[in-house]
């Protein structure tokens, strides 16, 4: 049950060694009654740490109870600090604290194990978790998209460190959603100023779409905002850039369809300025 578990939640392999300790703890279990970790005869923990981390396993696999599980995992660590037993409980605390959406005390958990154990196998799947609690915390974009943010920078972090990682790919497909959060906020704010007629504005939110998330599903309508805008303006040159731009790398988009569209009803058509900020941009990324 416990491997089917850290299967269906994409845990990896270093979870499911993890769960064998539940093997050897059995095993151990005889020799509870000395102290492993302290020469001192006199110090005697509240309970064994084979004991709490235990009953975690038992918690997060057989019941479900996952704020159970990450309490006795915690334990763990308070009573038997330094030790490998801390170490293993304090991940696996952070993984019960995932599963129980308390995202907050999931963060704080994988931020101290990466802090304390930077170099362990499990350091990866630890970084993976921060960018996960921040992305599950999203919302749509009529809110604030200050977690997408964060999730973008935890996940980030693991394709910097951990690029060869198992959690490598599922960082990146997160990364992609994340900014398209982030980019959708960026176009939200464009158009409600360009119903106040507030061009400058809108352009403004719209180049942060055309520069930073350009590998975004926003872009298409980024570009055509901007012929938009910058037609109302009268800088038709910029205008006949952005549909430009737009024609030679979404041709089929139904967006540069209604970029033609205005460039006609202005009597002009597309045309690229390469000096201008939206060709650089795309040419940076090797679009253009």
């Amino acid at each position: 049950m416990m491997l089917r578990l850290l299967r269906t939640h994409g845990s990896g392999s270093r979870l499911r060694a993890l769960a064998g300790l539940l093997v050897l703890a059995l095993v151990a279990a005889p020799l509870a009654g000395c102290s492993m970790f302290s020469k001192d005869d006199d110090y005697i923990p509240d309970d064994p740490a084979d004991k709490l981390y235990n009953q975690g396993l038992f918690l997060l696999n057989q019941k479900q109870d996952y704020e159970g599980a990450a309490k006795k995992f915690d334990e763990v660590d308070r009573q038997n600090p330094y030790s490998d037993w801390a170490r293993k409980a304090l991940l696996m605390s952070a993984y019960s604290y995932y599963q129980a959406k308390k995202y907050e005390d999931c963060v704080n958990a994988a931020k101290r194990y990466v802090t304390l154990h930077p170099g362990s196998p499990d350091a990866a799947y630890a970084q993976y978790l921060i960018g996960a609690s921040y992305y599950d915390q999203i919302q749509d974009v009529n809110h604030d998209q200050a977690r997408a943010d964060k999730a973008v920078g935890a996940l980030s972090e693991v394709l910097r460190k951990y690029p060869d990682s198992e959690y490598a790919i599922q960082a990146k497909k997160k990364i992609e959603m994340a900014r398209d959060q982030l980019a959708g906020k960026e176009m939200e704010i464009g158009r409600f100023y360009m119903k106040r007629r507030d061009f400058t504005g809108a352009i403004n939110r719209f180049k942060v779409v055309v520069t930073q998330f350009q590998t975004t599903r926003e872009v298409e309508e980024a570009l055509a905002r901007l012929t938009e805008a910058y037609l109302s303006l009268g800088i038709v040159d910029e205008a006949q850039t952005a549909a430009a731009v737009l024609g030679h790398n979404f041709p089929d988009s139904p967006w540069y369809k209604d970029a033609y569209g205005l460039m006609k009803s202005a009597g002009v058509e597309p045309n690229e300025n390469k000096d201008s900020w939206i060709s650089r941009a795309f040419k940076k990324l090797g679009l253009g």
